[in-house]
């Protein structure tokens, strides 16, 4: 008979997961074994458990599917932490299991003891622990499904010897995972939505992450409205393309006039976003829609709350719309828009590529240029985002992934490893600062020796970018943000990476080229620099706390590349009198 980790092991094969993350060792040995001995299922060996969490939660934001990572007992599990909180918050269905230390040794203060179980349960939908044989299957199979279902975490602790026992059963459960189905307002909501909105004259649309896969009705249902459309950092990628209502970003990397727009409309719709920086919501005349009915009304006070899927309301919704034919509040935004991206972009578009150090702006509009149609970008917390918020033009095929909504920093290298390892034939590029690279660096070995194709390009400005900035607005001098000039290329070229050091802008090009066309592993450097961007004087330091202070209201100064482009499009739509 085989034993509980074999069964365990099995299982999740026959769900469709297809590998682990984690480090081998002491009560994780009898489960790792298994996978071993295990076809259609392998163990990723990374180089820390956080970068496992962390690269488990970008396979499951790529596949959409469920993803697994594992820690051993104690400090093995307790690594595991912090890439399960961002995977949690950002909805991405992961199973963590936690080993632990022998069954007869708990409550004893045993050698490496923790209480998994408890320690997870605040980033997780479900943390339970496995004491006996009979228990595993049954708490598994709702592990899994409670990860899909809810979008989120599951952890499973296990103990060592829990998982070396016999199985209580021959035969292994086929667990069939189900997704949720979208869920759909009642004929009354919906006509109590359409009579908020027939009521407005000025109305805009305000999308986030729960727009993927409503393109289209967002679109009907803006020029239906006459209304322009905003989005969040995590909306951009589902919304800004092929937009011709596209005001921009709001937020702490907003940029555009999507602020203004808000704040001037009567009628402001939230559609799929938790957006959490409540100060920039008007805090009136909002309508929200998502199919998470907990998040109603938790950022701002609403006019009417809608529980259903943004896709599946819109349709139920736009028959009832009266026609409109004054836009005047949609073309006064984009002319609005358009005029201030041309404004700030000026300053980062005139002779940039012959002045050194390297602009930032320069090197992220040439990375977008040249990146694949289809590719994924993860994204590090800090100055990366807002590379990635200006720069990377949305196309409904690409994806960009960070820690949006917990904002770790030294995400990126691990999303990459398990965004890669989710689709080998997808060009994928980490976008790393220094700062983020440094913390979990051991993991560049993790991609030579699975020859991992990912593209890592570095933007090394040898400081914190942002909490320098956090700092400097709240009228405190930097300090302890600077450190001593590091080249990150000879310690890639030292683990066997395809590396190149760019210091001159002319360079760049050539770079990224060569590193896109390397068929394995590679870091492009660029040495880029620090004092790239400045503030507004009325963006306060107040405005600019938390883990990226980049950005007011309206614009930080800084390029929005091809998004001006878009804007200028936009405007040849509005009638010149």
């Amino acid at each position: 008979m085989a034993t509980v980790a074999e069964q365990l092991v099995r299982t999740l094969r026959d769900a469709g997961v297809e590998r682990i993350y984690g480090i081998v060792g002491d009560s994780l040995n009898p489960i790792v074994d298994a996978v071993r001995r295990t076809d259609g299922i392998e163990w990723v060996h990374v180089r820390h458990e956080e970068s496992a969490a962390f690269a488990a939660a970008a396979e499951a934001q790529v596949t959409g599917k469920l993803a697994v990572c594992a820690g051993s007992a104690g400090p093995g599990n307790l690594h595991l932490i912090n890439g399960l909180y961002d995977a949690h918050r950002s909805g991405a269905p992961v199973l963590a299991i936690a080993s632990h230390i022998p069954s007869a040794q708990v409550g004893t203060g045993y050698f490496q003891e923790t209480h998994p179980d408890r320690l997870f349960v605040e980033c997780s939908h479900f943390s339970e622990l496995v004491s006996q044989p009979e228990q595993m299957p049954r708490l598994l199979r709702v592990a899994m499904q409670t990860a899909v279902g809810r979008g989120g975490v599951a952890v499973l602790t296990i103990p060592g010897d829990v998982s070396e026992r016999k199985a209580a059963a021959a035969d292994d459960e086929v667990v069939h995972l189900v997704h949720p189905s979208p869920v759909v307002p009642g004929a009354e909501r919906i006509a109590e939505l359409a009579e908020l909105l027939n009521s407005g004259e000025k109305v805009m649309l305000f999308a986030g992450a729960g727009t993927r896969g409503a393109h289209a009705e967002v679109m009907e249902f803006a020029e239906r409205l006459g209304a322009p459309v905003g989005h969040s950092l995590a909306g951009k990628e589902w919304i800004q393309y092929d937009n011709p209502y596209d005001v921009g970003m709001s937020g702490l990397l907003g940029y555009g006039a999507c602020y203004d727009a808000m704040q001037r409309a009567d009628r402001v719709v939230l559609l799929g976003t938790d957006f959490p920086y409540d100060d920039y919501l008007p805090q009136a005349r909002t309508v929200q829609i998502d199919n998470d009915a907990a998040r109603l009304g938790r950022r701002s006070a609403l006019d009417l709350a809608v529980h259903g899927n943004v896709k599946e309301t819109l349709r139920a919704v736009l028959p009832l719309l009266r026609p409109r034919t004054d836009r005047s509040f949609l073309d006064k935004m984009l002319r609005e828009h358009a005029r201030g991206l041309e404004k700030v972009v000026d300053a980062y578009t005139r002779n940039i590529e012959h002045r050194t150090p390297i602009h930032p702006e320069y090197a992220a509009a040439v990375l977008d240029e040249l990146a694949d149609d289809d590719a994924v970008f993860t994204v590090d917390t800090g100055m990366g985002n807002v590379w990635a918020a200006r720069y990377l033009t949305p196309n409904g095929r690409r994806r960009v992934i960070g820690s949006f909504r917990h904002g770790s920093m030294a995400n990126a290298l691990p999303h990459a490893v398990g965004a890669q390892f989710a689709s080998r034939e997808r060009q994928v590029v980490s976008i790393s600062g220094d700062g983020g690279l440094a913390m979990l660096m051991g993991d560049l070995i993790t991609l030579a020796a699975y020859d991992i194709p990912v593209k890592v390009v570095l933007f090394n400005n040898a400081t914190l970018g942002m909490v320098k900035l956090e700092m400097l607005v709240d009228g405190l001098p930097d300090f302890e943000t600077d450190h001593a000039p590091v080249d990150f290329s000879a310690i890639a070229k030292a683990v066997g990476i395809h590396s190149t050091r760019v210091e001159q802008p002319g360079d760049i090009r050539e770079a990224l080229t060569k590193a896109f066309a390397h068929p394995g592993p590679a870091l492009v450097e660029l040495v880029t620099d620090p004092n790239a961007m400045s503030i507004p004087p009325k963006i306060t330091g107040k405005m600019v706390r938390g883990f990226a202070a980049a950005a007011g209201k309206t614009v930080l100064d800084g390029g929005v590349g091809k998004m001006v482009d878009m804007a200028r499009s936009n405007l040849r739509n509005i009638p010149r009198p």
